[in-house]
């Protein structure tokens, strides 16, 4: 056998450029107007969008502000991630941090703006989203689509809203 023909483990098929053209809407709020296609730890850009953004919201609108949001960016997050879904042909695109965004302003909800207050938000959050306790881990193998993406985020944000409630109370902020 010639070393033209020796047997290697084919790489993995790319995915198309067209796949994440931010010119296209949906890709443009998918990945969090560009941040999930950072190198590296793409969920994590966007809940530090997300907390960016809260800052800006949250003096402006208010916390119903905020909550608004998070219900505009999960409506629309579903959409989006259909679109990158079909684009991509993956079931959940790391690029795709909508959900994120969503999850991560659900748990900003639960405490007034401060530095320390949102940080451990930030921090509970992508705990909760990534070791994925039950049922956010259900959620995660057994609901398909864009429903699916964001429901996890969505579950992840609720078990971190508890902890941060909790965790400030304790503390008196």
């Amino acid at each position: 056998m010639s070393s033209d023909q020796t047997s290697q483990p084919s790489d993995p098929p790319k995915e198309s450029p067209k796949a994440w053209n931010l010119a296209h809407p949906a890709v443009f709020l998918a990945t969090g107007f560009g941040s999930g296609l950072l190198p590296r730890a793409p969920g994590t850009w966007g809940s530090l969008l997300a907390v960016g953004l809260a800052w800006g919201i949250v003096p402006l609108w208010g916390t119903a502000g905020l909550a608004v949001a998070a219900a505009l960016a999960f409506a629309l997050g579903i959409w989006a991630a259909n679109v990158c879904i079909e684009k991509s042909a993956t079931d959940d695109p790391k690029q795709v941090v909508i959900d994120e965004i969503a999850g991560q302003w659900l748990v900003l909800l639960a405490v007034p703006p401060g530095v320390m207050e949102y940080a451990l938000g930030f921090v509970l959050f992508r705990a909760f989203d990534i070791f994925k306790p039950w049922p956010v881990s259900w959620a995660d193998k057994s609901v398909k689509g864009g429903l699916g993406v964001m429901l996890d985020d969505v579950l992840a944000a609720g078990y971190a809203m508890i902890v941060l409630y909790g965790v400030t109370a304790w503390l008196g902020n």
